[in-house]
């Protein structure tokens, strides 16, 4: 039988491979740019069977998916693809999310509306257009990866930012929501018919403001007993809320005065290096509970016991201006340091550097471990600072004589 991922996040299909030849079933990657997954097909060898197709047109993948032996399962672990993954899975007649829940879990004020509704958030969507509640943030209804954000703190900003997300491509549409101030978390969840078990609580370090790119994380925070168990039982109800019924969640919320807010719902894993991190700090490969909600099973992570292995931290590597990727100057003194420090490049020299205020800028990731998030973040910080980004300028367009 056949295991089928529709795209996937940059880091984990090594684990995903190991999960489903663990199952007993060959894994197939449908992709349309296979250089997104260099470092990770480097380290699959022969695991993972890749099929070149157009992911943006579902038609062209349903018709690769009919051509495949025995599919049993199809997983769609992206924001991207997750809801023409719901639908293909429909259509093939495999396990699967409810292509409606999908949709609203991708809304971002579907999701808001239904948690105010809930008495979850103290607020519902706003008017980007006249909100005036300061501070706000305007942002795409289905955004990824920080992009197509703006905070605006008075009116005249609010408007700055309408004029600019005028002139930007939105993969849904403009809506705005009060800006919750505190430090940033996200609960990493997984589902099974409504149950679900919080695996841990992952901490975010946040450039300065407006931007707000991810900077570094750790996993998991030692929170007291008694904060954890209300935040294993709040997220529960949110997840309940949003109608999130199956497989991982990538919660971000913000830790307020009053309490912890929804920044988003991600109905998936986490990204970057979340799932190498619930790895290692559970003792266990956790995409083997993908696969096996992928096949409609109940995941037996939903039942295990609280993990016993490393936290780990990891910090992302940015240039600090736009231009050409060189390469990195002090990855050779990775090694000397604590933590078994880990190199995991996102970019390749050649590359071209733009988005410097988002994700779409980061060129790599070190990560390292220790006996807690805390230590195991100093310790990648402490990394992460001998490595530099080099970046040149482009080269001019040639111009006929």
């Amino acid at each position: 039988m056949t295991v089928v991922l529709l795209e996937a996040l940059t880091f984990g299909l090594g684990r995903i491979a190991d999960a489903a030849r663990d199952a007993g079933h060959d894994l197939v990657l449908l992709t349309g740019d296979r250089s997104t997954y260099t470092h990770e097909l480097a380290r699959c060898g022969d695991g993972v069977r890749v099929v070149d197709v157009d992911t943006t047109d579902v038609t062209a993948c349903e018709k690769a998916l009919r051509d495949l032996p025995d599919v049993a399962a199809l997983i769609s672990s992206t924001d991207t693809w997750a809801i023409p993954g719901a639908e293909l899975a429909h259509r093939l007649g495999v396990p699967g999310p409810s292509p409606d829940a999908v949709r609203v879990l991708r809304d971002k004020a579907a999701v808001r509306a239904r948690l105010h509704e809930r008495g979850l958030s103290r607020s519902g969507p706003l008017d980007p257009t006249t909100a005036a509640d300061f501070p706000l943030v305007l942002k795409d209804s289905a955004g990824t990866s920080s992009r197509a954000v703006w905070l605006a703190r008075t009116s005249a900003e609010r408007d700055a930012a309408l004029r600019e997300a005028a002139g930007t491509a939105l993969k849904g549409r403009l809506v705005a929501e009060p800006y919750f101030e505190g430090p940033l978390y996200s609960a990493e969840t997984i589902t099974w018919r409504g149950e679900t078990r919080l695996l841990g609580v992952l901490s975010r370090v946040l450039s300065p403001e407006p931007a707000h790119r991810e900077e570094a994380s750790a996993f998991p925070v030692a929170f007291p007993a008694d904060d954890l168990a209300a935040l294993d039982g709040w997220i529960g109800r949110v997840l309940d809320a949003a109608g999130h019924e199956r497989g991982f969640a990538h919660t971000e919320f913000v830790l307020t005065t009053t309490g912890p807010e929804v920044v988003e719902v991600n109905a998936r894993i986490g990204g970057a290096l979340v799932g190498e991190a619930l790895c290692r700090a559970l003792g266990t490969n956790v995409y083997d509970s993908m696969v096996q909600v992928a096949l409609g099973a109940r995941p037996d992570l939903l039942d295990g016991g609280p993990g016993r292995g490393a936290a780990t931290a990891f910090v992302a590597l940015y240039p600090r201006a736009a231009g050409v990727l060189a390469g990195w100057d002090g990855l050779d003194r990775l090694a000397d340091l604590p933590g078994d420090v880990e190199w995991y490049p996102t970019a390749s020299p050649g590359d071209l550097i733009e988005h410097l205020a988002d994700q779409r800028s980061c060129t790599g990731i070190v990560l390292a471990g220790g006996p807690t998030a805390e230590l195991a973040l100093h310790r990648a910080q402490a990394a992460a600072g001998r490595v530099v980004p080099v970046v040149r300028a482009p080269r001019p367009s040639a111009v006929p004589a």
